[in-house]
């Protein structure tokens, strides 16, 4: 499954998770993104939307 929203660009971060005693490990946070058809230019196809786009009204679900 594709990490990046094809309406934003919305992908992964990346950082450190930092202990209390200050050790760093790599980790990833993911967004929070669906597969779904959606209407695009009056016809429907699939495409993977983050849920602030879907929020924010940027797609219109087919």
């Amino acid at each position: 499954m594709s990490k990046r929203c094809d309406i934003c660009g919305k992908g992964p971060l990346v950082g450190n998770k930092v202990s209390h005693a200050h050790n760093l490990n790599k980790t990833r946070w993911m967004p929070n993104i669906k597969k779904m058809r959606i209407v695009e230019k009056g016809s429907t196809r699939h495409a993977y939307v983050c849920s602030r786009c879907l929020r924010a009204g940027k797609v219109t679900r087919a």
